[in-house]
């Protein structure tokens, strides 16, 4: 298990070591740095450090400047749990973390065992706030809201044609499958084909065989970008215009280097793009100034850390339970906007939409008010 440290802070498994700035208030933030889905492991690191800093630059959390442990889980729940385990006994009171939700739901355990906050700046299956955990919390939405959406959209746009589900049998992938394909056959519309592959897999020549058999109008994919990508490649390949939508996975741009030109046209559901609210305006200026793009959830890391750092701020103590009441009671102010909270843990300011990727390997909302 790799472990990456900012500003000269060491984590050891028991305590922190090193005798500089004992005074200050470490806090840590763990995602996929490395392995399939080290982009987002990436934006969550990017964004975790401009919000130490900037907060240092403002005088720190009460008079105390923070340091950030950044750990690795590569989106594996036992890797994931052992970090937690590992972030626990330094006595770290917050994570932001983690990305993919079969790490977060295992790592929450040991967090809450061990006295630390945790919110996630991406983990959407709802089980995260469902088992009645007193630490955890999120920034962003959760499977049954992005269902639902998706679900909309496809029986707008696509009524009457034939739809495919397919699924990643992570706890992730599968969950924003199930929960588009009980809002599709809620209204009326059933799936043609659905079938699952293995995160990590390689060659989907077989399943795009059944899709073009079949003749597929759109493929629903409950995944990661790796494969998502490497599928509709391969349908191209065989010649199915077939369309391809997905999650929030999709929002980073390996995907267009996956795809291509290819890629253009394909769908995903993700939040109103942070990167355009005016509260983000400043902040995505000081990303950009260092050639960063803060995309996907660059920025909801940011608010992750604002939101801890508010709520320990206005109640004066990092104590984390002290401060996750501070946190369902209040309201915080965030560069992804206001953000409330439910006794779950869960944002109640939700609103996602569809996007669609160009073939310059961008993408942008489609018709947002549309359906």
């Amino acid at each position: 298990m790799k472990s990456f440290k900012l500003i000269g802070f060491a984590l050891g498994a028991s305590m922190l070591s090193g005798t500089a700035l004992a005074e200050d208030i470490t806090i840590a933030v763990a995602g996929p740095i490395t392995g399939g889905e080290s982009a987002f492991g990436r934006q969550m690191k990017n964004g975790a450090e401009m919000a130490v800093e900037q907060i240092n630059a403002s005088g720190g959390v009460l008079g105390k400047k923070l340091a950030l442990d950044v750990e690795d889980d590569a989106c594996d729940p036992k890797q994931a749990r052992s970090v937690a385990e590992k972030v626990a006994a330094a006595k770290i009171p917050f994570v932001a973390g983690h990305f993919c939700s079969s790490s977060s739901i295992p790592a929450s355990e040991a967090y809450a065992d061990g006295g630390v906050l945790q919110i996630t700046p991406a983990s959407t299956n709802p089980l995260f706030t469902e088992r009645k955990l007193w630490n955890v919390a999120r920034v962003c939405g959760r499977d049954d809201q992005q269902g639902q959406v998706a679900a909309r959209y496809i029986t707008k746009y696509f009524n009457g044609k034939k739809i495919a589900i397919l699924n990643d049998k992570t706890t992730y992938g599968k969950g924003l499958a199930d929960e588009t394909k009980k809002a599709l056959n809620k209204a009326g519309v059933i799936e043609k084909m659905n079938e699952s592959y293995n995160k990590g897999d390689k060659d989907f020549n077989a399943i795009v065989s059944r899709l073009k058999r079949d003749n597929i109008d759109l493929v629903y994919v409950g995944g990661y970008h790796q494969e998502a990508g490497l599928i509709l490649r391969q349908m191209r390949d065989q010649g199915l215009k077939t369309v391809l939508m997905s999650g929030d996975a999709l929002a980073d741009k390996e995907y267009a280097s996956i795809t291509g030109a290819a890629g253009a046209g394909t769908l995903f559901t993700f939040g109103p793009d942070p990167r355009r609210k005016p509260t983000a305006a400043a902040i995505v200026d000081k990303f950009r100034a260092r050639n960063i793009d803060p995309e996907g959830y660059t920025l909801y890391t940011y608010a992750a850390v604002q939101v801890w750092m508010q709520a320990a701020t206005k109640v004066g103590t990092t104590d984390p339970k002290k401060v996750m009441d501070t946190i369902k009671a209040g309201s915080w102010d965030t560069v992804i906007g206001k953000l409330d909270y439910d006794a779950k843990g869960d944002i109640k300011q939700i609103d996602y939409v569809v996007y669609k990727w160009d073939a310059t390997g961008g993408y942008s909302e489609t018709n947002p008010s549309a359906f």
